[in-house]
């Protein structure tokens, strides 16, 4: 293992074909691990396009990955029309395998994808195990329908790296509310070294680099928020006819579209929104968090990072998940509002405006997540630090779990 004197070296895959969840849960691990361990340096490897647009500690950097984008029909085309898939794909598995070779980590941490897009990062797998490397695998709370995530395990042959390659499996959550892999036939080699570590705890930065991260109103709102944006526009378009409606909400709304929105899109709806004086829009702010932080509740699609940042501030929050190409979004809001954490509203297609403009006049006095009593849910970053630690000083060894496990 390179120990680099005192000093460790982590490096985090995150394949990023589209979206800010991969990016922006890496980034906050990543900024944990250094802002409470002085020894420990982190590099990123990523295939966001907007991976610049963040700011990062001193000692987090990153490598941007060629970017591609996933179709509808589930293959991927290269963000550069000059390059085509195949080789995009080769380009990203040799920037890996050598920044890995030269970066020669402490511990490598492999977002989401066993093998990386495409099997991309198996080379770099088997080159670090070979080191002694500490391999671990980061998985979100809920990954999608057992069923399907049984059925694009077996067809990604993932098995093999979970059984040989990787030391642990870290999942972002709790058995409470979920258990991703709970449902699929695993050999109990792989469950035991699976470790439950709490939701990731979001922060508001101290002095928002950006000027649209102060508050755009002298009375208290409502941040209505699809994440990246790229498939929010029914939720959005939602609640922004509720405040069309001639009984608008009370409160006013800060609409934040996402960087990934359809630019026409985006455009009709800040058209919308300017004939209103109670609705306002932005594009997008990298600290967003400082927004989340000022409203008085949150409307969202029910991501992964959107959901931390509603248990780490405590906001009273209405849920609109999508259930396509994943069904992730809708377990997590229906697991959570049984839990009372939450307030969810399925899409049942009509989406009436009356519908959304009552659940958002009752929002602010809904009962915050705090209410209920979820014993280690925002415990993720300091497990996350406590197993980093252990495993860049003493290697790959058996774990006990430091939050609840299961199997």
């Amino acid at each position: 293992m390179n120990l680099q004197g005192d000093r460790f070296r982590v490096l985090i895959y995150s394949h990023d074909t589209f979206g800010l969840g991969h990016l922006r849960r890496c980034r906050a691990i990543a900024h944990a691990l250094v802002e409470r361990s002085p020894n420990i340096s982190v590099l990123i490897l990523s295939g966001s396009p907007i991976i610049g647009n963040f700011d990062f500690n001193p000692r987090v950097d990153f490598v941007r990955i060629p970017g591609v984008i996933k179709l509808r029909n589930g293959e991927y085309n290269s963000t550069s029309p000059q390059v085509d898939i195949d080789q995009t794909l080769a380009m990203r598995a040799s920037i890996i395998r050598h920044t890995a070779d030269i970066f020669n980590p402490s511990l490598f941490l492999v977002d989401k994808e066993p093998l990386g897009l495409r099997g991309e990062v198996r080379e770099t797998l088997e080159m670090l195990k070979e080191r002694g490397v500490p391999l671990v695998l980061g998985l979100r709370d809920i990954l999608d329908d057992p069923a399907q995530l049984a059925t694009e395990w077996k067809r990604k042959n993932v098995l093999p790296a979970l059984s040989d390659l990787y030391d642990e499996i870290w999942v972002y959550g709790l058995p409470q509310i979920c258990d991703p892999i709970a449902d699929i036939d695993l050999p109990q080699s792989i469950r035991h070294k699976t470790i439950f570590t709490g939701y990731l705890e979001r922060n508001a930065p101290e002095k928002p680099a950006s000027v649209l991260a102060e508050t755009p109103f002298d009375e208290p709102y409502l941040i209505v928020t699809p994440g990246g944006g790229g498939d929010g526009a029914a939720m959005v378009d939602w609640a922004l006819r509720a405040y069309e409606l001639e009984a608008a909400p009370p409160y006013p709304a800060l609409i934040a579209f996402g960087p990934f929105m359809h630019p026409e899109t985006r455009a009709e709806f800040a058209r919308r929104a300017a004939k209103l004086d109670n609705v306002k829009t932005m594009t997008f702010d990298a600290n967003i968090e400082s927004l989340i932080q000022k409203a008085a509740g949150i409307v969202a699609m029910g991501g992964y990072n959107t959901f931390c940042e509603i248990l780490s501030f405590d906001k009273p929050a209405i849920l609109v998940p999508r259930t396509q190409p994943r069904r992730e979004q809708i377990i997590r809001a229906q697991r959570a509002q049984d839990l009372g954490l939450v307030t969810m509203l399925e899409d049942d297609g009509v989406r009436d405006a009356r519908v959304m403009a009552t659940a958002l006049r009752h929002l602010p006095q809904q009962a915050a997540p705090s209410d209920t009593v979820v014993p280690g849910l925002l415990d993720g970053l300091e497990n996350v630090n406590r197993l980093a630690q252990r495993l860049t000083a003493q290697g790959a060894s058996p774990v006990v779990s430091l939050a609840s496990r299961q199997g």
